[in-house]
């Protein structure tokens, strides 16, 4: 059995290494330890790192929820490319004097996505199976 959640897991984890990693090259090379000192571009970068980690374990943890009770495989990969595709904009798309960018919109409305479909999936099963 090919465990599906897994395979969107792993792209998502090394994208959220490397929003890490941006924030971590910037505090040091400002020297900024916590918080963000006033630096507005460290500021943004730990919100999108933030956003990521806000969002992404919860849709993950759906998805595995619905691939266990039984949701077909195309509604897992469709929320899992939803997860993955929203969570590579949605940092592009996320400055401080832009709150509205195609990216930002985009990427957070596929991952809202992602976790409807993953939802109607666990739903289905309990339910309708």
């Amino acid at each position: 059995m090919m465990n599906l959640t897994g395979l969107y897991a792993v792209p998502l984890a090394l994208l959220m290494i490397g929003l890490s990693a941006y924030v971590s090259a910037l505090r040091a090379k400002t020297s900024i330890s916590i918080l963000d000192g006033g630096n507005i571009a460290l500021a943004e970068r730990i919100r999108r790192h933030g956003n990521f980690t806000e969002s992404v374990p919860m849709a993950v943890l759906l998805m595995a929820f619905a691939e266990a009770g039984g949701t077909a495989e195309l509604l897992i990969h469709c929320a899992g490319l939803s997860l993955v595709i929203g969570r590579v904009l949605h940092p592009i798309g996320l400055f401080h004097d832009r709150p509205v960018t195609f990216a930002r919109i985009a990427g957070g409305s596929l991952t809202w996505i992602s976790m409807l479909i993953s939802m109607l999936g666990i739903g289905f099963n309990q339910w309708a199976g």
